[in-house]
């Protein structure tokens, strides 16, 4: 198995994927409708939006007229912070792990804020890029910066792919792209990572938190991607590939690939019957088989 640290292809790229206004509209629009945030409840300011998302105001507010356009927040000004809209919440199924199946984007968030809520917090994650999982960690992240959450303890584990594989997809649908796909596949891979360690590790300075991130490299693209929560949680989507038109470094390509965020997750939870407990173990047992045998170290560089 080539070493991680040995770059694709041959080449670096220091291109770093900037968040957009419609990724900063996305991952508000599921804090609201699954109830992360309530109706009439303020949201942050556009600064502490735009610090959070690491995007220029100009982006949150734009990101903000989405949502009033939607009907999903009221009171949207320069001058105050946002509010959530009446009648903008989940529905009645409830938000646990037998709740119907939702896009990751809506699925994941409140799954993860609820895990945050025990004092030794366990994140296995294997998928595609951390895009999602670092998504969803920032609204836990909100409530333990604003005194509402204290976990003792933090160990997150991420399987993903290694860089140096021949990734199944995205792949040029056609026309060889020179490695174009998977250079900004592996910046996203590592920028994501990157952020979503920092902000877990930073908790060890400003709230004394005991926090773990490990990554593994896997040998293969993963058809699937897995979030055990807790140990006692399994939330499973597939990802499936549709044929789309992308601009990459101001080349026009068409490929194959699958929107991660849109993957409808399904919930299991220990505990809600044999069914679920006997596929929660599983997953489990299958996550510590990959991490502990073929996966290998990996460093986030470019």
């Amino acid at each position: 198995m080539d070493p991680e640290h040995a770059s694709a292809n041959g080449r670096k790229s220091s291109q770093r994927p900037r968040t957009s206004h419609r990724e900063v509209a996305d991952v508000l629009r599921t804090r609201i409708t699954s109830g992360v945030l309530r109706p009439g409840q303020r949201l942050p300011t556009q600064a502490e939006l735009a610090d959070e998302f690491g995007v220029e105001r100009a982006a949150v507010r734009q990101a903000l007229s989405i949502l009033r356009s939607e009907r999903l927040l009221a009171d949207v000004s320069r001058g105050r912070p946002a509010t959530v809209a009446p009648g903008s919440g989940p529905d009645r199924d409830g938000g646990g792990p037998a709740a119907p199946p939702r896009p990751t984007m809506v699925g994941l968030a409140p799954r993860v804020a609820d895990a945050f809520a025990a004092p030794h917090v366990e994140i296995d994650a294997l998928c595609l890029t951390s895009v999602s999982l670092t998504l969803a960690v920032g609204e836990p992240l909100r409530q333990i910066h604003a005194g509402l959450l204290k976990p003792a303890k933090i160990d997150v584990r991420l399987l993903l792919p290694g860089r140096n594989i021949e990734l199944a997809f995205p792949a040029p649908a056609g026309v060889p792209d020179g490695g174009l796909l998977h250079r900004s596949w592996l910046a996203q891979r590592n920028a994501q990572g990157q952020v979503l360690r920092n902000n877990l590790l930073a908790l060890r300075t400003t709230h004394g938190i005991d926090v773990h991130v490990s990554f593994r490299a896997l040998p293969f693209t993963p058809p699937v991607k897995l979030y055990l929560l807790n140990r006692a949680e399994a939330l499973f989507a597939y990802y499936t590939l549709t044929r789309r038109e992308r601009e990459i470094e101001h080349e026009h390509l068409t490929l194959y690939d699958s929107d991660g965020t849109r993957s409808m997750l399904f919930g299991f939870g220990q505990g809600a019957g044999r069914r679920d407990s006997t596929f929660v173990e599983q997953s489990r047992l299958w996550f510590d088989a990959l991490w502990g045998t073929i996966s290998s170290e990996l460093v986030l560089t470019p």
